[in-house]
């Protein structure tokens, strides 16, 4: 409500592609070798939960597949990436400095997992997450984005350190 309220927001970032064209192919080609290295290194340290949630839960695997986007992604992309660099422009004009405290804000808010691989895998999407913002100027290329890592951490076994069921 704040940034359909705000005279100055350009509406059009929220759904346009923005300047995809320019992200793209670093986008899909980094998850694509991410993927692939975090889907070997995780499966040689950690090969008893590795692909778990499907292995053990299928179903609830397929309603994180239709729903982990819409009700966590895109919240979190509307307030640590559109929201946050909308807001504070004026206070931190250089894109960089955004980007990095847009990821550590972005880290700090997963300490309610209460373990350190939550908050640093939160501390490197939102790097990731931030920078394509800052390049595509479009919160749907960073909700695919985000979309895409998070539904493989899940999918990995990973996702574990990210689920509320398990805080302590």
């Amino acid at each position: 409500m704040l940034l359909l309220g705000d005279p100055h927001f350009k509406r059009f970032r929220l759904t346009s592609l923005g300047q995809f064209s320019a992200v793209k192919r670093r986008l899909f080609s980094f998850f694509f070798i991410g993927a692939l290295f975090s889907g070997v290194f995780y499966g040689i340290i950690n090969q008893g939960n590795w692909f778990m949630l499907p292995r053990n839960s299928f179903n609830d695997w397929l309603m994180l597949l239709a729903f982990y986007p819409l009700l966590s992604v895109m919240p979190q992309e509307l307030i640590f990436r559109t929201y946050f660099f909308h807001r504070y422009k004026r206070i931190m004009p250089k894109k960089t400095v955004r980007i990095i405290v847009s990821a550590t804000v972005f880290a700090l808010a997963h300490i309610v997992y209460a373990n350190w691989v939550a908050v640093l895998l939160a501390f490197i999407g939102g790097l990731l997450f931030a920078f394509t913002y800052a390049q595509s100027r479009s919160t749907f290329v960073c909700v695919i984005e985000h979309s895409l890592w998070g539904l493989w951490m899940f999918t990995l076994g990973i996702g574990q350190y990210l689920d509320s069921a398990t805080i302590p």
